[in-house]
């Protein structure tokens, strides 16, 4: 049968749809808009509501966010329009030049537009924005279910290298890319383009979708019903049957994937209080297969293609920031790399994979080479109008600054984040007051401090405090009644701070899992030296600050220890004699006075011992920290949040302490070896053993995280997210080790 040579009648209007898009990921936002303006079709409309949205998204500001779900809304209407015209023109008996159902391209624009306004609901990052985006996403739900069921009808296929994760075929990196420094992994993204190309041209089944050949894909799909595509469709959807694919075939596959994939990684990352709230709407998800669809959509070429990436990206950075354990972290950094270096080679000066390679950068303990990519994404004289784009750069510079301890430069990186966008300008001087304070200027930070109040009453998202606002709120009343109960100037409360407000901020972000060794040392000697002296003691405590110990009850504690916490210790602390039954210390001058800032401190100790791997220790701040805020011996008032973040802190401890352990003990190098055992004595059955353990463990600690972290509870919704990627990742070391669930 001859190729019919008709175009697809909307190919036209899509190839400049793409274009336009083509503006926008290379960081020009304005010719991108101004290319989707003045037009009514829905791929222009659509455009046009995604310019938008990714400045609500990155921007944060109330009136973008408004005119985001009003651009959206039109995409939306004009979509069912074009479907509703499509399905009418075809009972009529006009031609139609695709393998696919007519209108299937406006059904997947469509659908698009209700997930991004969903999204839009959920950037409250509040329990009812999250609700209301899953109504919103219920609309979307059987639409996702009809399309992916329509081209998909064996499910989406997978990479036999990895069942849950498949390869992209990807490019070597483009010479036009921003140079980086080069990341430090056994396998190079070269090699892995290597490997995956040699993939992609073989026999594999999921090599006939990468290569993306019509004949290829044809080979793969079962036989559907016939009269699903144009007049004598008949056979397998995916195979041509004469008809020319184009740009709008390539759309309907990499949007469907995109669109399905989205869609169940949304409902798979969001509370697990929220997901029980609508779970009478049937919401089912599947995160593996999610990540598979988003995949098989990015390794395409239209513009679905790279914004499954964007999701991937951030997906992969999310989970390596936030998760606080990776059951196979060097190949989930290979695969984050690979689906940036898919994108920049397209689109080299776009600020978002500019990013997200400087993400890649300080994820993997670099965090010199993440702020020199940076500054050079943010060089003067490079073109752009894209400023949402350009204030994620700013923000992560800032973030990985503070995190090195510059705090000078991050205390002008979060100011002026202020100057480009309107969202929060009271976390953002809240955050640079924490860095003028370690500066030592208490005259800047407070000047800084004073302006918040205002800042956050003048700017609400919904009229309602963003929860970060809410906790910031809370720390100043904090900071302020300290002050008056030590008889100090009121007007002068910045004096009463002895843990850094960024420093504690900070937590929720997890920074202190990604510093340099240096850096960790330095934190350490900052808080251990804060009084009272600390009934735990450890070797970097005796370096640093060995004159702040109790070294009498330091002795009691220890002795009530088992030897390995990472495992075996059940054993609970309440808080000791040395820091009071009370909520207050009576001792005075001492820094820390009261049981809120005495958790924080045991915290920040717990998670900085375990940057040194000094597990055991760690695991000891880390109970005492929790417990300040559990039973009958809790006495923290403010901040209430400790005790489900340490519970959290306290599962990824042993994971890390067990791997770590593990490691050492069958490392390359001295290591004697009798009868298959390493020099712990162990095998690998032992080890086995050993993780059926600590998972045991880890996980009743998630749940009593979950417990001290109910609503009420200060940016609960985070940890919340945080547990369930932890416990994600624990599913897939049981499938690796081949053990049960708990």
């Amino acid at each position: 049968m001859a190729a019919n040579t008709h175009p697809h009648p909307h190919a036209a209007l899509l190839e400049s749809a793409t274009e336009a898009f083509g503006h926008l990921f290379a960081n020009d936002i304005r010719a991108s808009k101004e290319q989707f303006g003045g037009k009514e079709d829905p791929f222009h409309l659509m455009g046009l509501g995604v310019c938008v949205f990714l400045e609500a998204v990155l921007g944060m500001e109330a009136n973008v966010v408004t005119e985001a779900s009003k651009q959206l809304a039109l995409a939306d209407t004009a979509s069912k329009k074009w479907a509703k015209d499509a399905l009418a023109g075809r009972t009529k008996g006009k031609d139609y030049y695709s393998r696919f159902p007519a209108g299937m391209e406006w059904e997947i624009i469509n659908a698009d537009a209700i997930v991004l306004l969903g999204l839009t609901n959920a950037l409250s990052e509040s329990y009812m924005g999250y609700l209301q985006c899953m109504y919103a996403l219920n609309n979307a739900h059987s639409k996702f279910t009809k399309l992916y069921k329509t081209v998909f009808p064996a499910g989406i296929p997978s990479s036999p290298s990895s069942p849950s994760s498949p390869t992209l075929a990807l490019p070597p990196p483009s010479s036009a890319t921003l140079t980086v420094p080069s990341i430090k992994h056994k396998a190079s993204i070269s090699s892995l383009a290597s490997v995956s190309s040699s993939n992609a041209a073989g026999k594999g089944f999921f090599s006939r979708w990468v290569a993306g050949g019509n004949a290829a894909a044809a080979a793969s799909e079962p036989n559907l019903l016939a009269g699903h595509g144009g007049k004598g469709h008949k056979g397998h959807l995916h195979e041509s049957q004469g008809y020319q694919d184009g740009p709008v075939e390539e759309l309907v596959v990499s949007g469907v994937a995109f669109g399905y994939g989205l869609f169940n990684l949304v409902f798979s990352l969001l509370p697990k209080k929220v997901q029980g709230l609508v779970g009478f709407l049937g919401f089912q998800h599947d995160r593996p297969l999610a990540l598979k669809a988003l995949a098989l959509s990015a390794s395409k070429s239209d513009v679905h293609s790279v914004f499954s990436g964007l999701v991937l990206m951030t997906y992969h950075g999310v989970v390596l920031l936030l998760g606080g354990w990776q059951a196979d972290v060097r190949g989930r950094v290979e695969e984050y790399e690979g689906v940036v270096a898919r994108v920049e080679k397209r689109y080299p000066d776009g600020a978002l994979w500019i990013l997200n390679r400087a993400k890649i950068l300080r994820m993997t303990l670099d965090p010199e080479g993440a702020i020199r990519v940076l500054k050079e994404g943010l060089r003067e004289g490079r073109e752009r109008s894209f400023k949402q784009a350009d204030m994620m750069l700013w923000f992560e510079l800032a973030w990985t600054l503070l995190q090195e301890r510059k705090f000078e430069e991050a205390a002008e990186a979060f100011v002026k984040m202020t100057e480009l966008n309107s969202w929060s300008h009271g976390t953002y001087y809240f955050l640079a007051s924490g860095c003028h304070f370690s500066l030592g200027d208490k005259e800047k930070a407070q000047q800084l401090l004073d302006t918040i109040p205002s800042l956050i009453d003048a700017k609400k998202m919904g009229g309602k405090d963003l929860p970060t606002e809410v906790f910031i709120k809370k720390k100043l009343a904090f900071y302020q009644e300290k002050q008056k109960r030590r008889g100090g100037d009121p007007a002068k409360f910045v004096e009463a701070i002895r843990i850094s407000p960024a420093e504690e901020l900070a937590i929720f972000w997890n920074t202190a899992s990604h510093i340099t060794i240096a850096t960790a040392r330095a934190h350490i000697k900052d808080f251990a030296n804060l009084t009272p002296k600390l009934t735990i003691t450890s070797p970097a405590i005796e370096e640093l600050a060995p004159f702040n110990v109790d070294r009498e009850k330091a002795g009691k504690r220890s002795a009530t220890l088992t030897r390995s916490d990472t495992v075996t210790s059940k054993s609970t602390l309440t808080p000791t004699a040395s820091t009071s039954e009370e909520y207050l210390v009576e001792e005075e001058g001492t820094d820390l006075d009261n049981a809120d800032e005495l958790a924080v401190r045991a915290l920040l100790l717990g998670v900085l011992h375990r940057r040194l791997d000094m597990y055991e220790e760690a695991g000891e701040f880390l109970r005492e920290a929790v417990a300040w805020c559990e039973g009958t011996s809790a006495r923290v008032k403010v901040n209430t949040w400790v005790g489900g973040v340490a519970c959290f802190e306290r599962a990824v401890n042993v994971l890390r302490g067990v791997e770590w352990r593990e490691k050492q003990a069958q490392s390359a190098g001295g290591v004697e070896k009798e009868g298959g055992k390493d020099k712990e004595g162990k095998s690998k059955e032992g080890w086995k053993e050993e993780w059926e353990k600590a998972m045991k463990k880890a996980g009743a600690l998630l749940d009593r995280a979950m417990a001290l972290s109910p609503n009420s509870v200060d940016l609960s919704s985070r940890l919340d997210s945080r547990v369930s990627m932890l416990r994600d990742e624990m599913a897939t070391k049981r499938e690796a080790l081949g053990v049960g669930h708990y």
